[in-house]
């Protein structure tokens, strides 16, 4: 098969359409014949070397995508999965590719009413987005959710499904174009990072009181923001560290407000995690994939082999929602 093969660390043109062996599956595994997937920011840190896969997964990028069920492994043929069946599937790596071989427990039936390509912008939002607010964060109907990044693909999604459960949405995003996008999607309240303290706006839009749940991309540069916009018993939940992996917290603010402050992430987790994980999207986020409540936010689909170019795009910040690779 051919994937997309990181040569050194370094700038996109590293990456190279190069043909690799075909992906053989454990016990376990199905192996699937891949139509689409999705580029994430992680991609890009894996490109530059500073997020390697974790042991025994593929060493391509891609987190997800969609396709269909190509060949049953050993221990499979009770799981519930047939030759052929359409799926989107969270990765550990190797979505930049013809084919991958993925933990059962891992797949996802492509929704109705979205697309086999659609399909591939998914998993990764969605098990992200739910493991971190609803699973670590514990947003409940009422209450407030400030999402860093609305015109992502984790915010687009973030943005959506918390507003489907009846909670207030803040959001920031970096120019009018994405704050009118995240709007449309059902935030409540969408400030521009660029031209104003989002602290102040919070302290604003929330009578002084701030947010029950903060959802965060920038890691260090933000944490001080973050945990003065925190309401009494809020929490912060980080999953990125674009603004930087240190900075002081002020524990004194903590214990007066009883904040929390928990950081995750999803690709090196156990399996038997992710398969929880992906049981809880499919069973409380597919039915609202499927009434069209939440919807897929495609900013464009391009050709695999051009990875290079969408890893462009996605650093320039320049994308609403997902960048899709298609086959």
């Amino acid at each position: 098969m051919h994937a997309i093969v990181i040569t050194e660390p370094g700038d996109p043109n590293v990456l190279s359409w190069t043909e690799v062996p075909d992906p053989v599956p454990d016990s376990g595994e199905v192996v699937v014949d891949i139509a689409a997937s999705a580029v994430n920011r992680a991609d890009i840190n894996q490109r530059l070397g500073s997020y390697p896969p974790p042991k025994g997964a593929p060493e391509y990028p891609g987190l997800e995508c969609s396709g269909r069920v190509a060949e049953l492994g050993p221990d499979t043929q009770d799981s519930g999965w047939s030759l052929g069946d359409e799926v989107c599937v969270l990765l550990a790596g190797g979505g930049y590719a013809e084919r991958v071989a993925v933990p059962v427990g891992q797949l996802l039936p492509v929704p109705r009413g979205v697309s086999l390509v659609e399909a591939a912008s998914l998993p990764e939002v969605a098990c992200t987005v739910w493991s971190n607010v609803f699973m670590v964060g514990a947003l409940r109907s009422g209450e407030t959710l400030l999402v860093h990044g609305g015109g992502s693909g984790i915010g687009t999604f973030a943005i959506q499904l918390a507003h489907a459960h009846g909670a207030r949405v803040i959001t920031t995003a970096g120019s009018e174009e994405k704050l009118a996008r995240c709007r449309e999607l059902g935030a409540d309240v969408a400030i521009n990072y660029r031209a104003e303290d989002f602290v102040t706006r919070v302290k604003e839009e929330t009578g002084g009181s701030g947010v029950d749940v903060i959802l965060d991309i920038m890691g260090g540069s933000y944490l001080e923001g973050n945990v003065r916009s925190l309401a009494t018993g809020g929490r912060l939940v980080i999953i990125g560290l674009m603004g930087g992996r240190s900075a002081e917290l002020d524990l004194g603010r903590m214990l007066v407000k009883r904040l929390s402050v928990q950081a995750t992430t999803l690709r090196a987790r156990p399996v038997e995690e992710k398969s929880r994980i992906v049981s809880e999207v499919s069973e409380h986020v597919w039915p609202l994939v499927e009434q069209g409540t939440i919807r897929p936010i495609v900013d464009r689909t391009m050709e695999l082999p051009n990875a290079a170019e969408a890893h462009r795009i996605m650093e320039a910040s320049s994308h609403v929602g997902k960048i899709l690779l298609t086959r």
